[in-house]
């Protein structure tokens, strides 16, 4: 009896094992189409306390959904509207202004040239002037073609318009049917291991939800305070990159060091004055402070309970493996695996192999 349990267990391990890997096969298979989907299961589940709170108050699940939704889409599209706007105007100003800057630059670095032919007098400055100029005129052709291609690639406007279409619709269905969704799962439960399960479960769902909804938040307000700031300071797509630095903070040190040398770069071309330039130094400075002292600690804190080099190899694996998609899975799958990891250890020091009897 025994033995035929034993190999019962070993074979339900082996069908999960599969089940697993085939899960995996496909998401690898499918990663070029699943960010909207993945995008709008996020914002369902991160918006469904609030479903149910209107449904507390007596709405229909449906009607709770919908009331959300439109006040969602009400906050989002003027912001957006507003962001795309102040964006479009600094980018065509960068573009009108950027051989000015270019020629602005050269000349800054043309004393360096200077003193280190003085200093050693083998050094060859007109080569690497012509270096540096080449180079750089690559890099305004390189940066027009990519603006270029964004503005006139059929393709690049379909998976923009695919993102900005599906993601509603699939938040809106999630959020919809997210009870009726867990009752569903639940139910397929194995009824020996169901207890284990939702323990693990309820977990995992503490620990998505203080880390999603707590690093979106750090994620926008880190965005509008680097894009406000760089405003401020008058620096050239500061906006377009101030908040593209705050939402990709997610990646531990990725947005902030990004964003700061990008910004430090237009700010050595556009401003002759240091005071300036300390500036944009200044914004980075007071956005990693408060980032690191008030919100990370207060909206995140340690909810996801991973080593932060665990969490640097999460999102260097999930970045090769599936790409942005991967980095915007990588911390809460981290986080799932760990738990299962947990849980296994602690039925490892209760099992057999452990206590050695």
């Amino acid at each position: 009896m025994t033995v035929f349990a034993q190999r019962k267990s070993n074979y339900n391990w082996a069908v999960w094992l599969v089940v697993f890997c085939l899960f995996c096969a496909a998401v690898y298979v499918l990663r070029s189409v699943l960010l909207p989907f993945v995008a709008g299961i996020i914002i369902g589940y991160v918006l469904d306390p609030l479903a149910d709170k209107f449904e507390k108050w007596g709405m229909s699940r449906t009607l709770a959904t919908v009331t959300v939704m439109v006040l969602l889409l009400l906050l989002i599209f003027p912001l957006l509207f507003l962001l795309i706007g102040v964006i479009n105007d600094q980018i065509s100003r960068f573009l009108v202004t950027l051989p000015d800057y270019i020629s602005a630059l050269m000349k800054k670095i043309e004393p360096l040239f200077y003193d280190l032919q003085q200093r050693f007098p083998d050094f060859d400055a007109e080569r690497i002037r012509e270096f540096v100029r080449s180079h750089m005129a690559n890099t305004l052709k390189v940066f027009a073609k990519f603006i270029g291609s964004i503005i006139s690639s059929g393709f690049a406007f379909f998976n923009i318009v695919s993102l900005l279409l599906i993601t509603p619709v699939v938040a809106f269905y999630m959020l919809r049917d997210w009870d009726s969704f867990i009752g569903n799962v639940k139910a397929l439960l194995p009824r020996r291991s169901k207890a284990s399960i939702e323990k693990q479960g309820q977990e995992i769902n503490q620990i998505m939800a203080n880390f999603i909804r707590g690093q979106l938040s750090v994620c926008v307000l880190l965005g509008c305070f680097y894009a406000l700031g760089l405003y401020i300071v008058g620096l050239d797509l500061g906006v377009m990159i101030g908040f593209i630095a705050g939402i990709i903070s997610f990646i531990p040190y990725v947005g902030s060091i990004s964003g700061f040398v990008v910004s430090m770069c237009i700010a050595f071309a556009q401003f002759d004055e240091m005071g300036r330039i300390l500036s944009v130094v200044a914004v980075f400075a007071v956005g990693q402070f408060l980032e690191g002292n008030f919100l990370t600690p207060k909206l995140v804190g340690d909810s996801v309970g991973l080593h932060p080099v665990w969490v640097m190899f999460a999102l260097l694996a999930g970045g090769v493996l599936l790409g942005f998609l991967g980095l915007l899975i990588a911390v809460p799958v981290a986080a799932i695996i760990g738990v299962l990891v947990r849980h296994a250890l602690e039925n490892y020091k209760k099992s057999s192999l452990y206590l050695e009897d």
